[in-house]
């Protein structure tokens, strides 16, 4: 079984041979760690692929994305980071004040001047060598989209009102969304990834009945745009998304990536396993980074113990940030190649 046709098969409930492989390393493991990371990556190849960055640039964007200082994204967002390897925060909002909005336009050069083509041709040498899925990323992301441009707090307070100006705001990133993946879906690729963080630690950010009013529909749209182009969808948030897991299996969405350790694990299981695939992940807000092997070890068998069942529906994902150390990444791949029988208590203490 080849690496694509497990990530098929893991998304379809069909048996896979064991459940794919996929890190995300951040852009500080570029900065300081690369080459433990390829070193990682030989021992534990990944299952999924992309075709790198291919996205025309801006004609807003300056400096460099991650870097300690400031930098302007393709939509004219100003970010400050406070060191290298970091994504940082947008400051000095462009709507903060809605007459701004006036005279804006989306940056739709990024798509005109785009090679699509670009994607077709990584699909073309994938196909002919190793043969991994291949995930091409998107920029959809409008609910985070719309607090760059707007403010946090100044969105949350439009949303409370139900303003006119923020339905525009939501429908003009809307339509350049839609847009980009009537571009995307003409690719060769797999998959197509979209993401927004709903979630806060307990629960999400907005009324769950406000979410399904004002952003539903669009991840709808998107859903059945990538599905009729036959295409497999994966979605990310951070936080305590529970509320809404129901609603995402509704509108299609075939592989979700979430903080499943901000939420209660096995009552996740006992609702959804089967229904959709869990793309992951393993606590990065305190186990990867401050916890030891033997505590990797049990996240992940926690994981495995209430998700995997060796029919599908979960991905060995896990996310390589700032200050992890490698052992601990190196451990998430270890348990995951595990036979579920050996996932017991008293066989983890023992691992060295």
């Amino acid at each position: 079984m080849n690496s694509r046709e497990r990530v098929f098969k893991t998304l379809e409930f069909s048996n896979p041979d064991r459940a794919p492989r996929n890190l995300w390393s951040l852009a500080w493991v570029d900065f300081f760690v690369a080459e433990e990371r390829d070193k990682l990556l030989k021992e534990f190849p990944g299952d999924f692929t992309n075709p790198g960055p291919f996205l025309a640039k801006g004609d807003r964007a300056q400096g460099v994305p991650s870097r300690k200082g400031t930098y302007i994204d393709d939509w004219g967002c100003q970010w400050e980071c406070g060191e290298d390897g970091v994504i940082g925060e947008v400051k000095n909002h462009l709507f903060s004040d809605w007459s701004a909005v006036d005279n804006y336009q989306p940056p739709w050069e990024i798509l005109e001047q785009t090679n699509w083509d670009v994607v077709n041709k990584a699909q073309k040498r994938n196909l002919a060598g190793p043969k991994k899925f291949m995930m091409c990323g998107t920029t959809l992301r409008p609910f985070e989209r719309m607090q760059f441009l707007r403010g946090s707090e100044n969105l949350y307070i439009d949303l409370g009102y139900a303003t006119k100006q923020v339905r525009n705001l939501r429908d003009m990133l809307h339509e350049f969304y839609m847009k980009e993946l009537a571009y995307c879906i003409k690719t060769d690729c797999d998959g197509l990834t979209f993401m927004d963080d709903w979630g806060s630690q307990t629960s999400l950010l907005i009324s769950p009945k406000l979410w399904r009013e004002f952003f539903k529909p669009l991840y709808k749209d998107y859903c059945e745009m990538i599905h009729k182009a036959g295409k497999k969808v994966f979605f990310h948030s951070d936080g305590h998304i529970m509320d809404i897991y129901e609603d995402l299996i509704e509108i299609g969405i075939d592989a979700v990536n979430s903080q499943l350790f901000c939420m209660d694990i096995e009552q996740i299981a006992v609702r959804f396993k089967g229904r959709i695939t869990f793309w992951g992940e393993i606590d990065r807000q305190n186990i990867l980074p401050f916890g030891t092997v033997e505590d990797v070890y049990k996240a992940v068998e926690r994981v495995r113990c209430a998700l995997d069942d060796g029919t599908g529906g979960v991905i060995a994902q896990c996310e390589w940030g700032s200050h992890v150390p490698a052992d601990n990444i190196r451990a998430v791949f270890n348990t995951w190649d595990m036979p579920l029988e050996c996932l017991k208590d008293e066989v983890v203490k023992g691992i060295k």
